[in-house]
């Protein structure tokens, strides 16, 4: 008994869907789920060195720690905007004097793609050895599988009174 046509079309047309349906799966690549917590990690040891940095003036790492595209909101100034001139700013900071730097996390969330830093600080700097102490919000970006920061802004919970303004 011989099958017939409608038959072995049939069949044929079920290999290929079947056929399809498994190069799909093998064309999809693997997904991996985002860790908040590896990344935490990875940001909470960047902030220490970022800080670090100020203090041993280390403006290579500092730059480095920046997106090409990035931009930082300094209180009471204009922002800065691109690599080359917040390198100038970071200059321009550690050569100040930065005495003692710290940055504590309070809360941090986000996605594979960026993650909000929302914390205080406490420095000490200048001739003067002034301590300030505020509040900042970094945002990183994920740049080629590197956290870097994206924006930056700070300010003080000094009485704008106390605040020695140029």
């Amino acid at each position: 008994m011989r099958p017939s046509l409608n038959l072995i079309s049939l069949l044929l047309l079920i290999g290929f869907i079947l056929t399809s349906c498994n190069n799909k799966k093998a064309e999809n690549h693997e997904v991996t789920e985002f860790d908040i917590n590896a990344a935490k990690t990875e940001i909470q040891e960047k902030t220490k060195q970022f800080t670090k940095a100020h203090i041993l003036k280390d403006t290579v790492y500092l730059n480095n720690s920046f997106t090409d595209d990035a931009k930082v909101f300094p209180p009471n100034s204009e922002v800065v905007i691109g690599k080359k001139a917040i390198s100038k700013l970071n200059y321009d900071w550690v050569n100040y004097g930065i005495y003692e730097f710290k940055e504590e996390s309070t809360s941090l969330y986000g996605s594979k793609d960026y993650i909000i830093d929302e914390g205080t600080y406490y420095l000490r700097y200048g001739k003067e050895n002034t301590i300030d102490k505020g509040k900042y919000i970094n945002v990183w970006k994920n740049s080629n599988g590197e956290w870097k920061i994206y924006s930056n802004i700070w300010n003080t919970n000094l009485p704008i009174e106390t605040l020695k303004l140029k």
